[in-house]
């Protein structure tokens, strides 16, 4: 796993990741749900989709709009377990244990985070 800081920093310089912004139907999910039930969503997405050693439909499993969750794993690169290890250093092969989905939950909330202050 990678310093926080150091991966945004290089996500900055991807133009396909920094793409990616909340749209209003996701915005407004985020306003109506909540950070915090968003990020209990988050914990759910990435123990289901993300955290098996060999995800089903990996590369296809998480869709790119409908969800903030979703929006913010294409924009910093926890989408799939290829860009999980690209971006953020975490291997390939191996069931995410519990202190690498908490990192990458991480992850997720400081680009919503970022996003809901970028609005106001």
């Amino acid at each position: 796993m990678k310093d926080l800081d150091q991966v945004f920093a290089e996500l900055k310089k991807s133009p396909f990741r920094r793409r990616f912004h909340l749209g209003p139907r996701e915005q407004a999910y985020l306003a109506e749900k909540g950070l915090d039930r968003v990020l209990d969503h988050a914990h759910d997405f990435i123990g289901k989709r993300l955290a098996p050693a060999h995800p089903a439909r990996d590369g296809k499993q998480t869709p790119f709009r409908g969800h903030p969750v979703f929006v913010a794993q294409h924009a910093t690169g926890t989408c799939c377990r290829s860009c999980l290890e690209k971006w953020h250093g975490i291997r390939r092969g191996h069931a995410l244990e519990a202190q690498e989905e908490d990192y990458v939950v991480a992850v997720l909330e400081r680009w919503l985070r970022s996003e809901m202050s970028n609005r106001d």
